[in-house]
């Protein structure tokens, strides 16, 4: 009688995301056309696989991570001064209703009254701008390439190959 070997994949445990990536706010940098990088502080919620955040659908972040997906991310401040070295990661657009709903809980798990009053403050800002009250939202899924830290060894390039140069402090159209 012989015996069989079936092989399956190991599973292996997903890095502890909240412990790379402790705070509240991460910087989320994604790439124009020409390679220049634009940093975005976002604040995020963790799912245990990804991280998670929400954003306007229509935001250039959003056009630009359609565009190329790939991405560099760094737990930050609320103004994106970085709080460790940025590393790769790869982000999908999310925009189905469950989605958004299941990451807007996370946030207001984690953020309780403070995500509950800034919201309040976009809302009557739209409303006072004329649109409204409530943005086309998107979700970004954020996967971690790899965990450890992006180190400047030389074999490291930014994914469009040129210098990273990083404008921190919001979007650019």
């Amino acid at each position: 009688m012989s015996t069989q070997m079936i092989e399956r994949p190991v599973r292996r445990p997903a890095a502890d995301l909240d412990a790379l990536f402790p705070g509240r706010y991460l910087s989320v940098t994604s790439f124009k056309r020409d390679g220049t990088a634009v940093a975005t502080p976002v604040w995020f919620v963790s799912d245990g696989r990804r991280l998670l955040a929400l954003t306007d659908l229509h935001s250039a972040k959003v056009r630009r991570i359609r565009r190329d997906p790939r991405v560099l991310i760094a737990p930050c401040r609320a103004d994106g001064k970085l709080r460790s070295e940025p590393v790769p990661a790869r982000v999908e657009v999310l925009t189905a209703t469950p989605d958004l709903e299941h990451v807007q809980r996370l946030l207001l798990e984690r953020y309780k009254l403070s995500y509950r009053l800034v919201m309040l403050i976009y809302r009557l800002g739209r409303r006072v701008r004329g649109r409204p009250s409530v943005a086309d939202g998107a979700a970004l899924a954020i996967t971690v390439a790899r965990p450890g830290p992006v180190r400047d060894d030389g074999s490291h390039t930014p994914p469009h190959g040129d210098a990273l140069l990083v404008h921190g402090g919001g979007e650019s159209r």
